[in-house]
């Protein structure tokens, strides 16, 4: 039966490739690589480096297909619909990679980048492709350093603190209004700056917050702001602004704290 991999390679930094993700790559037979246009060349150059320095020439192949475009400007109701529409196309571009390029015995691997269980769509579209049942295979997870794990480790600071808890959450869901009965708030696919909500920059008066904002985490082009929130965000907003109009795209996380009396 058909073999398929999937590994979380770290948030950007080749040095973040775990023991147990280096050792599944070099059981992979065929690496799938999905293209995300010259935009985001970068990323799949990256991947490839990473097959390079770890797995021996001549023993793998690489295989790219274009990743299908998403929907964003569907918001409210119809957000979720739009994602679901874009993971099933997904879904036929994964089946007709494994079932085209991938042997009935044969070993593939889909590289994630940070880790495979935390805001990503792989494992939710290969369990779609098996559920329609035209290719079977069987498959498993590497976890990875994800981008969470390397934005508190680069701001030298923990996730939560004694005996709170800690929230992931999405940017779509902090505009919404913050967690309750939680302090330590992460925030990833924020493309909206929802955090301006909290900094007194949206009409409202600022919270008692800090942020710790990270974008390109783990690469050369990494850029790290921390400090009060109110104090913190039109730098961010400028330095995000900047990085976006230079690469035309960015990837940020940020945690937001709230101060407590302790503090």
């Amino acid at each position: 039966m058909r073999r398929i991999h999937v590994i979380g390679i770290g948030a950007g930094d080749p040095d973040q490739l775990t023991l147990q993700a280096v050792k599944a790559l070099r059981d992979t037979e065929v690496f799938f690589l999905l293209d995300k246009g010259e935009v985001k060349a970068d990323l799949t150059r990256l991947r490839r480096d990473m097959l390079d320095a770890h797995v021996p020439e001549g023993t793998y192949r690489v295989v790219e297909a274009r990743d299908p475009e998403r929907d964003r400007s569907a918001g409210g109701a119809a957000y979720s619909p739009a994602v679901g529409d874009w993971r099933s196309a997904r879904a036929d571009v994964y089946e007709r990679l494994i079932a085209e390029e991938l042997g009935e015995d044969g070993t593939g691997a889909f590289l994630v980048w940070g880790d495979p269980a935390l805001y990503d769509s792989t494992l939710a579209v290969l369990e779609e492709v098996l559920r329609r049942g035209a290719v079977a295979f069987a498959y498993d997870v590497v976890p990875g350093i994800s981008s969470v794990s390397a934005l508190v480790a680069r701001h030298r600071t923990g996730l939560n603190r004694v005996g709170r808890p800690v929230q992931i959450t999405t940017g779509r869901r902090l505009a919404e209004g913050f967690p309750e009965g939680v302090d330590d708030v992460v925030v990833m696919l924020d493309a909206h700056q929802a955090f301006r909500r909290y900094a007194g920059q949206d009409g409202e008066g600022a919270e008692d917050l800090d942020i710790y904002w990270g974008a390109y985490i783990g690469t050369p082009d990494e850029i790290l702001v921390s400090g009060p929130l109110a104090e913190a965000a039109p730098r961010i907003e400028r330095l995000r602004a900047e990085a976006r109009e230079r690469k035309g795209w960015i990837m940020d996380t940020y945690l937001l704290r709230r101060r407590t009396p302790e503090q």
